[in-house]
């Protein structure tokens, strides 16, 4: 963040600082512990014991290895309220073998935090710290500290045990580490900023037989073949230019040894959207291409749909919120207020189904340039961004809590 003097300055100042030291060594234990989704026992109980040192009450036990941390503020000009809002950050890591030989590296084959909820961790915490310092605000904030966001859909598990029912929030909000963006930068947007994401299979039923009696047969794997070619269509000729889709096969499976056909191939893939009237689409879509390319082979499909996360879709009111905030911390210049959205998915989108919400990214690039891709096995987190994102949720809290936030009909 060197290109940004005056923040440096700030969050130098900032009464993090002397919390900082633990703060990155705490996320550095993370990293060099990482746990799968549903399993982050010792994560937990890290995430536990610093917010009970803070003297932060504590729930645990929603989502599994969740907790809800809750800061009460002592009130303002406004007098007391009832209001609340929540902040959510994500604590799984990913099946990734670790490249990395720094000494904070994985400790633990064939896992590693490649997507840096070691860091959203360590930003929430610090957070803590500071409204617990400072809790000159009127209002009430949860700290969500949310399990399972790799493909356990953390989120709507813990929704479904009673999350907002037991912590009602008026709006939600949670950021994302992004490698495209240099660090010291922010961003967000109105509407979906990440993809919804969900995957098919489908079986294409043939005739097998031998190898070298093809015309007794209906061959399954030039259908299958066949299917995916045209599936490609879909995005190249049946999606508006200005829209965005992203159709991917990524497995087929057929057959057992060189000369014998097949009685069936398996195609396995991804769709990924960013609105629901594109997803029914490209859904649609699929069936009717698979459908009829087999029926033109005289074979046939049955498809599997495997429906995952929805798109993460930010409220007008929230995101342009999120956007002031990061303008008033980081500077105009470095504040993106309609970032590009990304094709990754994410499922923070289940609590923005139901609470209004944003969701932004704080840049995790490096020396100004954009840093190693998410999901990579070289990847890390920045740990410039810990004090920056802690700064970032205490302002946005009292931010909030400072005017009645109603929109303008």
């Amino acid at each position: 963040m060197s290109h940004i003097p005056a923040l440096r300055t700030e969050l130098d100042a900032s009464p993090l600082s002397a919390y900082l030291g633990p703060l990155v060594a705490l996320r550095r234990d993370l990293h060099a512990h990482p746990e799968l989704k549903f399993e982050e026992h010792r994560t937990a109980d890290r995430i536990a014991a610093y917010l009970k040192a803070l003297g932060v009450p504590i729930h645990r036990g929603l989502g599994g290895t969740g907790i809800v941390a809750t800061i009460a503020g002592k009130g303002s000009a406004f007098g007391s309220s009832s209001r609340a809002i929540g902040i959510r950050a994500d604590m799984d890591a990913l099946p990734i073998q670790e490249m990395n030989v720094f000494d904070h590296r994985s400790q633990s084959d064939g896992r590693m935090h490649a997507c840096g909820h070691d860091g959203h961790t360590a930003m929430l915490l610090g957070a803590a710290t500071l409204l617990a310092q400072r809790p000159e605000f009127d209002g009430t904030v949860h700290l969500i500290f949310q399990p399972g966001e790799e493909g356990g859909a953390g989120a709507r598990l813990m929704m479904e045990e009673g999350l907002f029912t037991m912590f009602p929030c008026e709006a939600v909000f949670a950021l994302h580490n992004w490698p495209a963006l240099p660090a010291g930068e922010m961003g967000v947007r109105v509407g979906p900023i990440m993809a919804s994401a969900n995957r098919f299979e489908i079986r294409v039923h043939g005739r097998g037989g031998h190898a070298a009696l093809p015309h007794t047969t209906v061959d399954p794997i030039p259908v299958a073949c066949a299917i995916v070619g045209q599936l490609q269509s879909l995005v190249s000729r049946g999606t508006d230019p200005l829209d965005s889709a992203v159709l991917t096969v990524g497995k087929i499976e057929a057959g057992t040894i060189e000369n014998i056909i097949p009685d069936e191939a398996a195609i396995y893939g991804t769709c990924r959207t960013l609105s629901p009237q594109t997803l029914k689409r490209m859904l649609e879509g699929i069936e009717r291409v698979a459908t009829h390319v087999a029926a033109a082979h005289e074979a046939r499909v049955t498809i599997l749909w495997k429906p995952g996360y929805p798109s993460t879709c930010n409220s007008h009111h929230e995101a342009r919120f999120m956007g002031e905030v990061m303008r008033e911390l980081v500077g105009e210049k470095h504040a993106h207020p309609d970032v590009m959205p990304a094709m990754t998915a994410e499922d923070f989108g289940f609590m923005l189904e139901q609470i209004p919400g944003a969701y932004g990214f704080i840049g995790n690039g490096a020396n100004g340039k954009p840093g190693v891709t998410l999901h990579s096995p070289s990847y890390d987190f920045n740990d410039d961004n810990i004090a920056l994102g802690a700064r970032f949720w205490e302002r946005l809290v009292h931010r909030w809590f400072a005017t009645s936030h109603k929109e303008t009909p």
